[in-house]
């Protein structure tokens, strides 16, 4: 994969089609689709390329696969981007443009992207231009959160051997990711005998046992690796039963980070051992993992340099600004782990992302694409 310079045409035909771009994004925002319950928005865009003479399937983990060129080539890129938001709502959430901008929850992570995959892959087939390699464009599931990469990780099940580089359009312009920032999170419980405040006074306290565990958490010391970097958090606690109750059972949920596997690992065990040391005799603490994310592992090192430079040129080319190589949580986790070459970015400008007041540039939308296209262009062929 390469940044291309796009002819005259194309750059007007991808100028031509930015009505049609707001337009689906009006439709797919209309469509909730919180993680593990993208069936609605993953069957309209099944349909959509349906209709328009494309292959297109719902496999078992809720993704759109949109192939072309499988059976002819043993290779195969795949370009993603992901139908699910971080909200839980199952009825449709406000949208509204209002100067110059698309506000909607979810509507820049990752609908516009989503919106431009569809209609990119949908002009090169239109325009009958036939892949070097196998493309596998991908509608892909269970993204965010504690979705855990679900539909990353089953596209790279079934395809993997073959995938020799990945692009997942999520984020914006702004930012390339190439490294893989791994995750655990977890859900702690501590269950004591409790009562009453006064009468059992003294009596283990289940929130208490959970103050001192996160007192420690909160006192550790995070590894320290060259170009690394490594992060814990609670992010949740709840538990006990009223104001004169002392709480029998108190729940948190507990994660670290980095983009290093080694320091995964230092805070694993960092974890265990604040657990047993934390766990009075009288108390109970459980640990249930609740989901994990890897790290890269064996990526030619070569090969992800040239998809980097391929990235930040295509975005320099048609923004005009040079992006920031940072690392991520995203799909390309997984394929990284696989030693496979990826790199994510987006289409458009805006902010807000994970919050109710999201809002996307409309007019950021076209360079945008534009850069995601000089890249996809790369691994098509005029018939």
């Amino acid at each position: 994969m390469q940044a291309v310079r796009l002819s005259e045409t194309l750059l007007r035909d991808i100028e031509n089609m930015q009505p049609d771009v707001v337009a689906l994004i009006r439709t797919l925002c209309a469509i909730p689709a919180p993680s593990h319950h993208e069936e609605r928005r993953a069957a309209f865009i099944r349909d959509w390329f349906l209709e328009r003479g494309m292959q297109a399937q719902i496999d078992e983990a809720k993704n759109v696969l949109i192939p072309m060129g499988l059976d002819a080539h043993e290779d195969i890129v795949v370009i993603m981007a992901h139908t699910d938001t971080v909200f839980p709502d199952m009825e449709p959430m406000p949208l509204r443009e209002e100067d110059g901008k698309l506000y909607c929850p979810g509507v820049g992570d990752d609908t516009t992207n989503v919106a431009a995959m569809m209609l990119l892959a949908q002009y090169l087939h239109a325009r009958g231009m036939r892949p070097r390699c196998g493309v596998l464009f991908a509608a892909d599931s269970c993204e965010e959160g504690l979705g855990n990469l679900k539909g990353c990780k089953a596209i790279m099940h079934a395809y993997g051997p073959r995938v020799k580089a990945f692009l997942s359009l999520d984020g914006g312009t702004s930012h390339v990711c190439t490294k893989a920032v791994g995750s655990s999170r977890y859900r702690i419980t501590a269950k004591t005998q409790g009562g009453h405040s006064f009468s059992s006074f003294g009596s283990r306290n289940a929130i208490a046992v959970l103050a001192q565990l996160i007192s420690a958490l909160y006192a550790q010391e995070v590894p320290q690796r060259p170009g690394s970097t490594t992060t814990y958090n609670v992010g949740m606690i709840s538990g006990g039963t009223s104001v004169n109750t002392i709480a029998q059972q108190a729940e948190m949920l507990y994660e670290y980070r980095s983009d290093d596997a080694k320091c995964l690992a230092v805070m694993e065990r960092q974890l265990c051992a604040a657990l047993m040391e934390h766990t009075p005799s009288d108390a109970e603490v459980e640990l249930e993992l609740l989901g994990t994310r890897p790290c890269a592992q064996d990526v030619d090192p070569d090969a992800q340099k040239k998809l980097n430079h391929a990235c930040l040129d295509a975005l320099q080319m048609y923004t005009g600004r040079l992006p920031i190589l940072c690392s991520g949580s995203t799909d390309c986790n997984i394929p990284l782990s696989m030693g496979v070459p990826s790199a994510c970015f987006g289409v458009y400008e805006g902010a807000g992302e994970h919050t109710r007041e999201e809002w996307v540039d409309i007019a950021s939308i076209c360079p945008g694409m534009k850069a995601a296209m000089s890249l996809i262009i790369s691994l098509f062929e005029e018939r």
